[in-house]
């Protein structure tokens, strides 16, 4: 990360708004991630491995207590993977993950006691139950492998379905298949909370449902929010959703962060030609509105072969040598806000926004 210091190992990442993984306050962050890198293997090649995928390649970011942190990007930029190193679904190559001051896999923070405090609640949510369970035991798992006894775990089960808006004497008996997608998630979601949990990520978690349900279980989540004191990473391809939902804003472009801040400073005027690009290729309710040209054109590159230098600089219209040659830093482009770009794109970020001298 160029012009910061390195943390120390197990510390909170530096104050004072100089350094992405810090929001520009005192007060020490809930999630601190330093240096995060997972790469798999693909197939092929000598005895069956071929080059790797950089999926996640060096990300720093942090979460403040309380707050909404949205990431957006294209598929397979990331977010997910991401995800799943946080909870410990796949184990990162290299990089620290600090957990309200504590090292994960310290003395101070095993993995037990991480994931009591940090749940997931998926993209799927037939696949994220298990089918042979009831409704109010799957709530109930989670608590009794931790130690609660039977009658107390179902207590709190039958408790979360209510406050989710699932009736137990109707709902708690049901199995998975036996209930709408929405009442699937909506256990999903009481599930995750049956731990009391401080951080929530949110991974796709209304994707896959129609509008009239989504906007129910957006506004649950926010009532949740409120009601426990939770803090939410929440996951999203729609740029609404993110709008209505987070506090600040990470945008993630082949494996890297390209830009993160305030969530109304990057949905207003963002100061990375990806982020630009992907708010001017969101629907318009507006009929007769029309794009002269693709905001955005061609894949992503593959990310076994990233290109040198800016990884978007294939698709970038401002992109000029320096972006070919020479990788840009996450820098700060305006108070705790940063992006990883050579140039700037002022204003609005419109599509013909002037391109603005090269940073020093």
């Amino acid at each position: 990360m160029s012009g910061t210091a390195e943390p120390t190992r197990g510390a909170a990442p530096p104050a004072g708004g100089t350094d992405p993984r810090d929001r520009g306050g005192p007060a020490q962050p809930l999630l601190a991630v330093d240096g995060l890198v997972k790469h798999f293997a693909s197939k092929g090649g000598l005895f069956g491995k071929g080059p790797v995928v950089r999926a996640v390649d060096g990300v720093d970011f942090a979460i403040a207590k309380g707050e909404t942190l949205g990431v957006v990007g294209e598929s397979g930029c990331g977010k997910s993977t991401t995800a799943r190193l946080l909870m410990q679904i796949n184990r990162p190559d290299r990089g620290d993950i600090v957990f309200d001051g504590e090292l994960l896999g310290s003395r101070a923070l095993d993995l037990k006691s991480y994931r009591r405090q940090v749940q997931m609640v998926f993209q799927d949510s037939y696949a994220s139950l298990n089918p042979r369970l009831t409704v109010e035991e799957s709530v109930a798992f989670g608590p009794r492998a931790h130690g609660l006894s039977g009658s107390a775990a179902l207590a709190r089960a039958h408790d979360l379905l209510r406050r989710v808006g699932l009736e137990p004497r109707r709902f708690g008996g049901r199995y998975p298949h036996e209930i709408s997608g929405g009442q699937r998630q909506r256990v999903n979601i009481a599930r995750a909370l049956a731990l009391e949990p401080r951080l929530l990520i949110l991974d796709e978690a209304v994707s896959a449902l129609d509008k009239s349900v989504e906007a129910q279980v957006l506004n649950l989540l926010a009532d949740l929010k409120r009601e426990f004191g939770l803090t939410y990473m929440f996951i999203s391809h729609d740029l609404n959703v993110v709008r209505f939902m987070s506090d600040r804003v990470m945008v993630m472009y082949l494996g890297r962060i390209a830009e993160i801040g305030p969530a109304d400073a990057i949905l207003a005027a963002p100061r990375h030609p990806y982020t630009a690009a992907l708010l001017a290729s969101q629907p318009s309710t507006d009929p007769d509105a029309r794009l002269d040209e693709a905001p955005l054109t061609g894949d992503p590159p593959n990310p076994i072969n990233p290109p040198p230098g800016c990884r978007f600089h294939t698709r970038c219209r401002f992109a000029a040598e320096v972006c070919r040659t020479r990788e840009p830093a996450l820098d700060p482009v305006a108070p705790a806000h940063f992006a990883a770009c050579h140039m700037a794109v002022p204003g609005s970020g419109h599509p013909d926004a002037p391109q603005l001298p090269m940073a020093a």
